[in-house]
Order: C-alpha cells, then structure tokens, then sequence
C-alpha cells in the first residue's frame, strides 16, 4: 500500500519546514490586503507560519512577509495577526 505524500511548507519565522496542516497561512488578496487564512483555503498568495506568537515575532523582525509579497505591511496588521494567532489557540 502507498503512503500519501504530506505537502511540506516552511515557517517564515523559524524557517523550518512542517506539514502544511501544522502551520497557519498569510494570504495576500488581489485588492492587496493581508490577513491570516486558517482555514487554508482563502484565495490570493500565501505564505506560512507556525501556529505561536514568536514565529509570528520574527518574521515581522526578518520582513519576510513583506519580502514574500513584495508590499510594505503597516504594524497594525502585524498586531492583528498576532492577536488572532493569540486567540486561535
């Protein structure tokens, strides 16, 4: 019997890769607004990031959602996400 590959993705905070389900995705829109998809399946670009504030922390340190989306993010967005990564868990 044949094992189901598992989609593997990497953090942008810690940069360690994780199955896709483990991880939280940030999606970018086409009108350009960026917000946290947990359900996996918003439309628009993604990038990963594990499921804690401290992933969340040095990825806002390391730009690296502005990087991957190629668009300046203000801090309250950043503050957002981090409140609804708060809450979700």
């Amino acid at each position: 019997m044949k094992t189901k590959k598992l989609p593997l993705r990497m953090c942008t905070g810690c940069g360690e890769m994780f199955d896709k389900r483990t991880l939280v995705r940030v999606v970018k829109s086409k009108d350009g607004e960026i917000s946290l998809d947990l359900t996996g399946k918003k439309a628009g670009r993604g990038a990963y990031v594990c499921k804690n504030a401290e992933c969340l922390k040095k990825a806002r340190k390391k730009k690296a959602f502005e990087r991957a989306f190629s668009v300046q993010i203000d801090s309250e967005i950043y503050d957002r996400m981090e409140k609804e990564i708060e809450d979700a868990n």
